[in-house]
């Protein structure tokens, strides 16, 4: 069972006129989505950010990865 909760939006009286003008959409499912997708994207470019950063911190450490792979490769 999936648990939802409510979140309260305000928008213009103008907007809420021609949203309901629309009967044939589902404001409901509709805006949902897009919250979804919008959240998403979010994440996924703050992971993006993150692992570039991460990256970046471990790129620079003096010995290339064909060394490393290398070394563990004769440890065992």
């Amino acid at each position: 069972m999936t648990t939802t909760s409510v979140y309260t939006i305000r928008i213009p009286s103008q907007v809420r006129q021609m949203m309901d003008e629309m009967k044939e959409i589902n404001w409901q499912s509709e805006i949902r989505q897009a919250v979804e997708d919008l959240v998403r994207e979010r994440r996924r470019e703050r992971l993006l950010s993150e692992a570039g950063e991460v990256r970046k911190a471990t790129k620079n450490i003096g010995i290339s990865a064909s060394e490393l792979i290398r070394e563990d490769r004769d440890a065992r």
